[in-house]
């Protein structure tokens, strides 16, 4: 009896703890959806082109890549929770910054990497305050619940920006989204009790990769995820836009805003994460990974073809489009969680998300470069191009992935 109370309790707490980050990780992705929620605006009101207003979104994720080796890298030194907490304030400073001081293409751009130089001490770390402190054997699903959170809360930070745009200009709507990384900030800091990483003393602040690329497992998931990024921040930097330039050209009123659409878009691909994972450990992580990038490789081009189409439609179609981008999301990370030996889970941490992120910073770049080349967004044959780029990571990868299937 003694053993199944016991039993009990862990699990009861692994609930706990998993809830509770996912509630601090969705209240900390307001800061991914605050430029693209505002990006027709911002674009007509700087006079971007596409590259540049691609260069904008693209920053985000370049901070991010600058600073996840050393904050992702730390948890291998301190506990993750600390820093968790002191990121997301670094997210809301630079959201406030975005809010009050960009004024064009290099000032949005400086802000947009200060924040995401925050979302890399918030995501993969937030993903380690779960991993030191739930038992290996209590399997994958927390790791699932909580990567798929990270697109609850950006569908939740689309609609609150539509929301605040119908109420205020986007300068306050933008500043008050800075509360939400700041309330995960609290939230963790108070209820998550501190935990020192195992082998701390012999950790460096800066990782070191060269061990973690030993593992051929770990740099196969890391290559993975990073074809996987490039698809789904590439897909979510443009999504209010295309959608936005949809709604024109369709023949009916939708009845659905922009980032109404958008929102319930990234809310529906939600569920293909965790059920993607429980998938994965049935029929076989890397054949689970190999097919749903196949998909999604081949979806994109569909995608991008269905502007003119009826509303509905290219409602649909982008909704099954992002299913299968995000149906090997929580695969690949809680592969590499489980992959990465526990001393160097923050370096192989760090370095996943190095290589995600990185290809997150491109991705919105070459989109909107090949939208120029086809055109402008006004262009309706330029989408399809722009959204062949989003697959061609995917498709390669599942190819050279899928001999050892």
């Amino acid at each position: 009896m003694a053993e199944v109370a016991r039993r009990v309790s862990a699990t009861a707490g692994t609930v706990r703890l998993t809830l509770l980050m996912c509630l601090a990780e969705v209240l900390g992705m307001t800061s991914l959806a605050a430029y693209p929620s505002f990006l027709t605006e911002l674009s007509a009101l700087w006079s971007l082109g596409g590259a540049e207003a691609g260069f904008i979104g693209g920053a985000f994720f370049f901070g991010y890549m600058v600073a996840v080796p050393f904050l992702s890298g730390a948890t291998d030194r301190v506990d993750a929770r600390l820093v968790f907490a002191l990121s997301n304030l670094l997210m809301a400073l630079g959201m406030l910054g975005f809010a009050f001081a960009a004024h064009g293409l290099w000032s949005a751009a400086f802000f947009q990497a200060f924040s995401g130089a925050g979302l890399a001490g918030c995501y993969m770390p937030g993903l380690r305050v779960l991993a030191d402190r739930v038992p290996h054997a209590a399997g994958t699903r927390h790791i699932a619940f909580y990567t798929s959170s990270f697109g609850i809360g950006t569908s939740a930070a689309l609609l609150l920006a539509g929301a605040l745009r119908l109420l205020v200009d986007w300068h306050v709507a933008v500043a008050l989204m800075a509360i939400g990384p700041a309330l995960a900030a609290v939230l963790v800091w108070l209820c998550v009790a501190r935990v020192q990483p195992p082998a701390a003393h012999e950790a460096r602040w800066l990782p070191r990769f060269g061990p973690v690329l030993a593992h051929p497992r770990v740099r196969s998931l890391v290559s993975g995820y990073a074809v996987h990024c490039w698809e789904l921040f590439g897909l979510r930097s443009w999504l209010v836009a295309f959608i936005a330039f949809g709604w024109t050209q369709s023949v009916s009123a939708p009845w659905l805003t922009p980032t109404e659409a958008s929102a319930l878009v990234m809310l529906l691909g939600q569920p293909a994460s965790i059920l993607g994972n429980e998938a994965a450990c049935r029929f076989g992580r890397q054949r689970w990974i190999v097919r749903t990038m196949i998909a999604s490789g081949l979806l994109c081009w569909l995608a991008g073809a269905t502007i003119g189409a009826p509303w509905w439609c290219l409602l649909i179609v982008v909704s099954l489009y992002n299913v299968s981008v995000m149906a090997d999301s929580a695969s690949l990370t809680a592969g590499l969680v489980h992959a990465a030996p526990a001393a160097q889970r923050g370096a192989a941490m760090a370095l996943y998300s190095l290589g995600g992120f990185g290809a997150g910073f491109i991705a919105p770049l070459v989109f909107g470069a090949v939208l120029d080349l086809g055109g402008g967004a006004t262009a309706p044959e330029a989408w399809i191009g722009a959204f062949g780029t989003l697959g061609a990571g995917c498709l390669a990868w599942a190819v050279f992935a899928r001999r050892s299937v």
